[in-house]
């Protein structure tokens, strides 16, 4: 443990340790918006597909599958954000010596990522409690035998969608960079390469962003619902 403990504050207390932390924890979080994507997609198919496929995720390890994967979730968001945030400090102070374009251009768009990353991290806080704890009774009552009817409900607010739709685009906007700079980290972007992962992550990130904000602007319009 104690072995564990020096090598994580080696890699933390170095730039590119904290760079690959940042990346590291980035493909996770990109993987996990696929896939989270994907099943809940499932909506526009109807009850009984997306009731199927809660079922099948809090089903898994006897119940306590779903529970682990949002605490690792929780925990590689934070960790994320938190080695984000070291790194602009980082470079902040490295700043004082050398104040070129790029460099000030470059902390403009870091600051950007904080307050997008720490924003998202309020909605994941605020997307747990509305559907995972459901401090709302409605949906607490809804949400054992029905979560397709959960949804439904839960979306029939109107500042909860436009709270949605805020987080999600701000999200897709982390992305657009993001997606990128996981490539540059790892050393796999080139000049040749350049070009086509810019024009994927953009593709990733609209892709994102529609997919997500159709399910509560459909649930709200009245195109899907009980």
């Amino acid at each position: 443990m104690n072995a564990l403990n020096r090598s994580f504050s080696a890699l933390w207390s170095s730039s590119i340790g904290k760079k690959y932390i940042v990346a590291i924890t980035g493909i996770v979080l990109v993987l996990f918006l696929a896939g989270h994507l994907s099943g809940n997609l499932l909506i526009f198919v109807g009850r009984e597909a997306f009731n199927e496929y809660a079922k099948f995720l809090h089903g898994a390890l006897h119940g306590a599958g779903v529970w682990i994967a949002r605490v690792v979730l929780l925990g590689t968001l934070v960790a994320h954000i938190a080695a984000t945030i070291a790194l602009t400090r980082q470079n902040r102070t490295a700043r004082k010596s050398y104040e070129f374009e790029n460099t000030i251009q470059a902390s403009k768009s870091s600051r950007i990522m904080i307050l997008s990353g720490l924003t998202i991290l309020v909605f994941v806080v605020f997307h747990i409690l509305h559907f995972t704890v459901r401090t709302d009774s409605e949906l607490a009552r809804l949400g054992a035998n029905d979560p397709y009817g959960m949804v439904i409900v839960g979306f029939q607010n109107l500042w909860v969608v436009l709270f949605y739709i805020i987080a999600i685009s701000l999200l897709c906007s982390h992305l657009v960079h993001g997606v990128g700079s996981i490539f540059q980290t790892l050393g796999l972007r080139t000049k040749k390469s350049e070009g086509i992962i810019h024009q994927a992550s953009l593709v990733y990130s609209f892709g994102i962003w529609a997919g997500f904000i159709s399910i509560p602007l459909a649930i709200f319009l009245g195109i899907v619902k009980f």
